[in-house]
């Protein structure tokens, strides 16, 4: 039995227990509830605190602590935490494992909770309420959404007169104009060849008409020629000096690079602008194509954990997050581009000295991530196989052999 078959086992257990000693929504001595709210961007806690303080105003004796863990760490902690039942009561969730703790019944369905109080989903894009949904149950109400962009330094450009990105550009360009700003006397590199797969490998590989899984979710794209080609054209900019080697990305990361002046361009997404935005000289443009116009689309979504003692706060909790007045706090501040209808525009506005609309724009040319029960898996092992592709220990090929060979036993065990 595997090892994470054996901690739901452990799970469920906890829950049976629970469900025969637990309180719902039991009050402390002053009559209020504190429920906790687990997440890992330190950049959204300026927004988060205002959202806090007002469902606080609605719901004064529902109080929620916050806590904060890397995302290299995140879903590690949850599995700790859930096989030792102290799980956050309101979490945020992704795409990669929302399956996976479905089908675990680490986390609450929440159909029977938005029929019982006419909470409609109608305000959210199909895609993403379709991405949290598991055997027709909703299990996450989506909270934000994001596409891909080139972020680039104006600064960088105006001095080797050349001219910023826009919709014309594609691989070639992209690698002409790394070439032309990479100056190894100022320690500046033209491109950042990132390892992550959302803003990143991903979308070249399907930008050169490549896949990441079949459409019958039996196997994995990585050793197609398609894909091989997309990695190394990545690789290729490390290899010719036009990017930070992995091992200089992994003592200081690119976007701290890219911040300070020391990379001209790089694919990011939009959950960076409150600390883009710091810098005058940065600005975004849509990504470069390849064969066709491609990037990643993804969303969080809010979760409540099914062994929560407090149940109707942690829902409360998890409506008011994703209402339109949450959104219009985090379309204010920049932070992310919110998932409630209507309110992007208000997100591109907050920030008119960048050129938000690159990141809408992506929408219409985006391909959902892949979500399957494996796919956290998947993407450790990505991580561990790449990685020694992007630091030139074995070549692309090799890599991909093996990474395939991973990928598809664990797709051939869900």
């Amino acid at each position: 039995m595997k090892k994470w078959l054996m901690m739901l086992v452990t799970v469920m257990i906890g829950f049976i227990v629970l469900a025969g000693c637990s309180n719902d929504d039991a009050a402390s001595g002053d009559g209020k509830v504190e429920i906790t709210y687990g997440f890992w961007d330190k950049k959204q806690v300026p927004a988060i605190n205002e959202i806090i303080k007002s469902f606080n105003e609605k719901y004064p004796d529902i109080k929620v602590k916050t806590e904060i863990t890397p995302y290299g760490q995140y879903f590690q902690k949850l599995e700790t935490a859930a096989t030792g039942s102290a799980l956050p009561d309101v979490m945020w969730m992704n795409g990669a494992h929302v399956n996976q703790y479905a089908d675990g019944k680490v986390i609450l369905p929440l159909t029977d909770l938005a029929k019982k109080d006419n909470y409609s989903l109608d305000n959210y894009p199909e895609s993403l309420i379709e991405l949290y949904t598991v055997n027709e149950d909703i299990y996450g109400i989506p909270k934000d959404l994001d596409t891909t962009g080139l972020w680039y330094n104006k600064k960088i450009f105006d001095e080797a007169g050349v001219p910023y990105p826009d919709d014309t550009w594609d691989w070639d360009k992209l690698k002409e104009v790394a070439k032309k700003l990479t100056n190894k006397e100022k320690g500046i590199w033209g491109y950042a060849a990132l390892m992550g797969n959302q803003g990143g490998y991903y979308d070249f590989i399907w930008q050169n008409g490549g896949y990441i899984i079949s459409k019958d979710g039996k196997s994995v794209g990585f050793d197609q020629p398609e894909a091989i080609e997309a990695l190394k054209y990545n690789v290729s900019f490390i290899e010719e000096g036009l990017s930070p080697t992995q091992a200089q990305m992994t003592e200081t990361a690119a976007s701290e690079l890219f911040s300070s002046g020391k990379i001209a361009m790089m694919f990011d997404g939009p959950w960076m602008v409150p600390e883009y935005k710091k810098n005058p000289d940065v600005d975004v443009a849509v990504v470069p194509k390849g064969k066709q116009r491609a990037v990643a689309i993804h969303g969080l979504a809010n979760v409540i954990a099914a062994n929560t003692k407090h149940k109707d706060a942690a829902w409360k909790f998890v409506q008011f997050l994703g209402s339109k007045e949450a959104a219009e706090i985090f379309a204010a501040t920049g932070t992310v581009i919110p998932a409630y209808n209507g309110t992007q525009d208000a997100w591109k506005q907050a920030v008119p000295t960048i050129n938000l609309q690159a990141f809408i724009d992506g929408i219409e040319y985006s391909v959902p991530l892949p979500s399957v029960k494996s796919t956290g898996e998947i993407w450790q092992y990505e991580i561990d196989v790449l990685k020694k592709a992007w630091s030139e220990e074995v070549s692309v090929e090799d890599a991909v052999k093996e990474l395939t060979k991973k990928a598809n036993e664990s797709l051939s065990n869900e």
